[in-house]
């Protein structure tokens, strides 16, 4: 099972914080998932139609769009992250 966790703005829009489901047939890299993710249209058609807003980590650790994604994995997406 895929554990999904949504932050910042992308959790406000989505009315959740998270999902769990089982790795689509298909999914096999983080820019697979967001393909996904994008199609059930509404708010995540809104969030994901534009993939270069969001930030993802895969089980804890910074990630690239082209990321492997596995069964178990956990994939964060957030807002890019500004410091100072």
């Amino acid at each position: 099972m895929l554990r999904i966790l949504y932050f910042a703005w992308l959790r406000d829009q989505l009315g959740c914080p998270g999902e769990t489901l089982p790795l689509p047939q298909g999914v096999r890299s983080v820019q697979d998932l967001i393909d996904r993710l994008r199609a059930r249209g509404g708010a995540y058609g809104e969030i994901f139609a534009r993939p270069e807003l969001i930030r993802v980590a895969v089980n804890h650790s910074f990630a690239t769009i082209d990321a492997p994604v596995a069964a178990n994995d956990e994939i964060a997406f957030f807002p890019p992250v500004t410091g100072g």
